[in-house]
């Protein structure tokens, strides 16, 4: 019996079978480099550390006390500490009330029937834009310190803290049934 050897032609040798694959992987390289140089320069880290945001009246939503969305953004107002949502406090007479949802009633009364313009620098810890904004005419950050809704916690609005305080505005009317970041004040 004779042994049958096949052999494979020079034409598909080892190089020739990975040619094409080669120029695939190549043509695929060169056109994501080419992609990358048309992408906006903000994803490669160079974003302005400051922006000016501005939202209609209609599309501003008070999310707590210190969160808004403004059409499809979040802000949250920087410089300032207010309750949860949620979080259970006493009014002089003993009465529970959720002072998170009342200080996002404050907000909400700040912001009501006004366009925003906001300076937005810098994110919270959870990635979220800072800001600080304006509604019709006044800071609404510092008018909810002010008002007692709000903790400063920035040296800045510490005077507007003291005054609130002094004052038994918001928060402040009942310090005992206060939540604890007040309390230790």
């Amino acid at each position: 019996m004779s042994r049958r050897r096949i052999f494979r032609s020079s034409s598909h040798s080892a190089p020739s079978r990975w040619r094409g694959a080669l120029l695939v992987a190549a043509f695929s390289l060169g056109a994501v480099a080419l992609a990358g140089l048309g992408l906006p320069a903000n994803l490669f880290g160079s974003a302005p550390s400051e922006q000016d945001w501005t939202a209609a009246a209609a599309s501003v939503r008070v999310v707590d006390g210190d969160t808004l969305r403004l059409g499809e953004r979040t802000l949250r107002l920087s410089g300032l500490l207010s309750p949860e949502r949620g979080l259970t406090c006493r009014a002089a007479n003993g009465v529970g009330f959720d002072c998170g949802a009342t200080a996002a009633e404050a907000l909400a009364r700040l912001v009501q029937g006004h366009d925003l313009a906001c300076r937005v620098k810098g994110r919270d810890g959870f990635g979220r834009p800072l800001g600080t904004c304006q509604a019709g005419g006044v800071e609404v950050n510092a008018a909810l310190i002010s008002s007692g809704w709000a903790l400063a916690e920035k040296a800045a609005m510490q005077p507007l803290e003291a005054e609130a305080r002094q004052a038994g505005r918001g928060l402040w009317s009942h310090l005992p049934g206060a939540p604890e970041d007040w309390q230790q004040r």
